[in-house]
Order: C-alpha cells, then structure tokens, then sequence
C-alpha cells in the first residue's frame, strides 16, 4: 500500500480555505488504496504531522490539539520523506506521494513544488515553473496573450505609482475605463480583490492589493457569463465534458460567496450552446498547455454578449471543498469525487516513474 501524505495549511491568505479543501480531500480518499498521513502548517509556519480527527482540520482546532508532533518535509532524499522530530531524536518517515492542498503563496506558487523536487518525492498537480507563472497574474497574461490566447484586458501597477495617483488614476482610466477589477499579482480566492468605480474607489482599491502582494494588476470589466472548466492530465489534457457558469451576487465572485455563505449560484452545466461549450473546452486545454499545466487546474473564462471568449485565469490548485466547482464539474460528467482524487494521485505516481 502506498503511503500519500496530504499537506495542509500554509502562510498564506488562503489558509482557511486549504483547510477547508483538505478536510473534503481526506474524508473522500480511497483508504483502501493509500496509508495517509496528514502534515499541516500553521499560519506562523510551524509544521507539525497530526493523527487526529479529521473534523478538527476544518475548525483550525487540529493545531492546537495533543494529535501533533513536529514534523518537517526532508530536501535529502535518503529520508524518503518526513522527519518526525520527536524527544528520541529526529526519525524518518517514508512517503511515496504528496497531495498539496495548499492554496495561495508558500503552496500554490511554485515553493513547496520545488522542496518536492528536491526531495524527490512525486506530487499531485502542476510543477514548479507552471505553479509560479499562473499565480503571478501579470507573468501569466503575457504568456497566454503572446500564445495568441484573448485575455482580459490589464495593466500592472507598483507601489511607487501611488505616490504620483492623479498620474496613475490618468493612465488607467484612459487605458481600462471604469469600472475596473484591481487584484494582488499573486493571490487567489479572491482576496484583497476590489472593484472600482471612481477615482477614490480605485485608490482604495489599489491599496487594498499592496496589502496582499508588491505587485497589483487593474483589469477592464468584462460583462459576460463567468465560465469554468475542470482539467487534468498532462501532455494531452482531459477537460471535464461539463463546464460550469458562476453567477455571483452583485456580479464579483467575491471570498465570502465562494467559502462562506455561498450565495453564488453555479449553474452545472452552464447556459451556453453545445457550439460555444466546445470552443472554451478547446481554449481550455490549449492555455493548460501553453502555460505547462499537468496534473490538474481550473482555467476560468468570460463569454461575451457577442460570443467571444476571453480567458480570465487558471487557478493550479483550485478549490476541494464541498462547494467547489473543479469536483462537481467531473462528477457531473460521471466521475465521482472520490474517483477524482484517486485519478490525480496515480497521474502523480505514473508521472514520476516515467521520469525516473
């Protein structure tokens, strides 16, 4: 039996949501087929493996549980894993897959792909260059629109054009026009995301960004039907036959109607025709490849009143919970939740034995 280990957590904005993914990856995972070991990183940056209840993860209680010892993932490979930081001294633990359920910075952006890589030790979902171009939305917007690929229209904006805003507020609006999304170059979940309407609203807006990252990007409203694709794989990527539609309240699909209230309502399959599901299907998998995707990510996009297709942006570890959008568009194209997950810990398996 293999031993998967799923890592949690993070020093991330998006800490909560990861345990909220976690918590929905191992309840569903075939125990029947994996030993699974839980490590969780606490906001500070603690590591600590947990043998507790699995309820506990979701509530942030797992933490400070009597279920922990401290734990890291080891670089050197002759420890095949874990090393287990006990009172006899530090003792290996042999891992033979990660699935990283990690959202955001410190997970999702390429770092604890690359201690993976060091460590030698096959995972779940995309590699280390592909990880860090999609989370840094201004890197990922040159390269899909340099593949040709239609994309929102942005602009990118450092903290020290705000010392000179009448000159920035100038640009923007000349170049976008309001109203205007301004988001984090590298977040997800659509935290320190803001829409501006006004010349005060932006400043706020922009702000609010450099609260979050060093780098803000400002993207010209799109009005048109939010759509969601699935995908896996790699060199030839499977798209889930069903796409989804987010309809969000007030039009922004903001934190609070993904993770907490769910107000939003998804529409599965969305309101389009077969044509038009075709072709965003097709641009799916084609900015899955250009941008080097394996594994598995959800590539989002904005079909216009006019039928023209604009990709928004592809998240590489999208959302596991209860109401996200990745699972439940596999399942409804008859691929149950549990069978998802087994899928993309043997891709990781069968990747990293074709390497070796």
């Amino acid at each position: 039996m293999k031993t998967l280990c799923v890592i949690f957590g993070g020093v991330s904005n998006e800490h909560d949501v990861s345990l909220r993914s976690a918590t929905s990856v191992l309840k569903n995972v075939d125990r029947r087929k994996y030993s699974v070991r839980t490590l969780g990183i606490t906001k500070d940056g603690r590591w600590l493996l947990y043998d507790g209840p699995v309820e506990l993860i979701k509530t942030g209680e797992w933490a400070d549980s009597s279920k922990t010892v401290p734990a890291i993932l080891s670089p050197d490979r002759c420890h095949g894993g874990l090393l287990v930081l006990g009172e006899g001294g530090p003792t290996p633990v042999k891992v033979d897959v990660v699935f990283g359920v990690l959202h955001g910075k410190n997970g999702e952006d390429g770092t604890m792909q690359g201690l993976l890589e060091l460590a030698g030790i096959p995972y779940v979902g995309c590699k280390v260059l592909a990880s860090a171009l999609c989370m840094d939305k201004a890197v990922a917007h040159a390269v899909l629109t340099g593949a040709g690929i239609k994309k929102t229209v942005l602009a990118v904006v450092y903290p020290r054009e705000l010392e000179n805003f009448k000159l920035l507020e100038t640009r923007l609006a000349a170049e976008l026009g309001y109203p205007m999304f301004v988001k984090p170059a590298n977040s997800g979940s659509s935290v320190g995301i803001s829409r501006a309407t006004n010349a005060d609203e932006l400043h706020a807006a922009v702000g609010h960004a450099f609260e979050h990252d060093s780098k803000a990007v400002v993207e010209q409203e799109v009005r048109g039907q939010e759509i969601e694709c699935s995908v896996i794989g790699g060199a030839d990527p499977i798209v889930a036959e069903v796409v989804g539609e987010v309809a969000p309240p007030g039009g922004f699909y903001c934190y609070e109607s993904k993770y907490q209230n769910d107000s939003a309502k998804l529409y599965i399959p969305a309101r389009l025709d077969a044509q038009t599901v075709a072709r965003v299907r097709v641009l799916a998998a084609r900015a899955y490849e250009v941008t080097g995707c394996q594994g598995f990510a959800r590539v989002d996009f904005f079909v216009q009143e006019d039928g023209e297709i604009v990709l928004n942006e592809i998240n590489t570890i999208p959302g596991f919970t209860s109401i996200s959008i990745f699972p439940k568009l596999f399942e409804a194209a008859g691929v149950p939740y549990r069978e998802i997950i087994s899928k993309l810990i043997e891709y990781a398996l069968e990747s990293a034995a074709g390497l070796e």
